[in-house]
């Protein structure tokens, strides 16, 4: 029979073929055929607020030494070590550790090392790993409104340190809230799963911009000026609740170490097993944040002399940045060269930005030319060409 110009009738589905083993009625009833996407509260697809929670991106290094001491710098992409108030003398190594919970698909995961230790925390002292999200990103729980969606936080964590650490949420907008936490390490040198609940809030909301709406805070030391208050459920952002409960002190021995992975923040009222990205994705999200263009031996672009010696090269970002970001180079003896006019040159660095957006950039190296001549351009030695629109 032909069906040229027709669409063929499929076979409607007896009661055979829901029987035949292949599709049973108990499989259809079962709670594993669901649509996530229309249960309330929840995304099949991008549900984890939290970006690099599998600590797998890493574009500023694996190893970070002589944090602290005062100091507050990001480390594996989109996690950054702050510390607040009167500066301590404690001092760490965070590095992009291959120990990881067993079994759960992890590679990576975010290690503190105590390298010099602190055993008298100043009262007004706090440090802490966080990460920041934007407000346009969140604005799918709806807080502020009467249907301010719950959240949960899971995340895996190891220490040889037990006893009980401090975790918050900050909403970071002008009227600034805080819902403060706390977790149990039982077990010393054990990875174990914490899973937090938070219930929405429908008196305040999250800008819908890029701006820094979302702060998650992971408290290793609190002096008791943070840690006298009480836990809060979007209360006020007094000091004295950011970690209420807290009695662990990392700093107080150089044996101390604090691992995490698989940081995931959801809306719902249950923690669903962590969402892996593929590599490629994970890094296009991070580098809306932070984006290498090149390091020693690779090529940044086209230079060109528009004048004599007045040349510039433009950069396209490979994802379009949070917001027009500043440049990050290094300026030493003969760090990039240009291949021009049959001749190579070294020169030690650029002299600026011009006409930054958050797509792309031009910047100027003040190298003498000939107007109209155009080069290769790369860098050598220890150069690098790096941008930073973090939040």
């Amino acid at each position: 029979m032909s069906y040229i110009g027709k669409t063929p009738t499929p076979a409607p589905l007896t009661s055979s073929d829901i029987t035949d083993g292949i599709i049973t009625t108990t499989k259809i009833a079962d709670a594993n055929v669901t649509n996530p996407k229309l249960t309330s509260g929840s995304q099949q697809n991008f549900r984890n607020i939290i970006i690099n929670g599998d600590m797998s991106i890493a574009q500023r290094g694996t190893s970070f030494s002589g944090i602290g001491d005062g100091g507050s710098q990001y480390t594996l992409d989109r996690f950054k070590w702050s510390e607040e108030g009167a500066t301590d003398a404690a001092v760490y190594t965070i590095t992009q550790s291959t120990t990881v919970p067993s079994g759960q698909g992890f590679a990576k995961s975010f290690k503190v090392d105590c390298t010099t230790a602190d055993t008298s925390v100043d009262a007004n002292n706090i440090q802490y790993v966080g990460t920041a999200i934007e407000g346009q990103n969140l604005q799918y729980l709806k807080y502020g409104t009467s249907s301010a969606e719950n959240m949960v936080l899971s995340f895996w964590v190891k220490s040889n340190k037990t006893g009980t650490y401090g975790v918050a949420l900050i909403n970071n907008e002008s009227t600034e809230k805080l819902y403060s936490q706390t977790y149990t390490i039982l077990s010393a040198d054990t990875w174990e799963k914490k899973t937090l609940s938070y219930v929405g809030d429908t008196s305040n909301g999250f800008d819908n911009d890029n701006g820094n709406s979302l702060l998650i805070q992971w408290y290793l030391v609190a002096g008791s000026g943070k840690t006298s208050g009480s836990s809060q459920t979007w209360g006020s952002n007094t000091q004295a609740n950011r970690a209420a409960g807290q009695t662990v002190n990392l700093a107080d021995s150089t044996a101390n170490e604090w691992y995490i992975t698989g940081v995931q923040l959801e809306a719902g009222t249950t923690a669903s097993e962590f969402e892996f990205l593929p590599y490629d994705v994970n890094l296009e999200r991070c580098q809306r944040y932070y984006y290498i263009h090149a390091v020693t031996g690779e090529i940044i672009g086209t230079m060109w002399w528009y004048q004599d010696g007045v040349n510039s090269t433009t950069i396209f970002f490979g994802v379009e940045m949070r917001v027009a970001p500043s440049f990050i180079h290094t300026n030493a003896t003969n760090n990039y060269r240009v291949f021009r006019q049959g001749s190579v040159v070294d020169f030690d660095g650029f002299s600026g930005q011009v006409n930054t957006s958050p797509r792309a950039v031009g910047i100027d190296s003040g190298l003498s030319g000939t107007g109209g001549y155009v080069g290769r351009v790369q860098c050598n030695s220890n150069g690098t060409i790096r941008f930073d629109a973090e939040l």
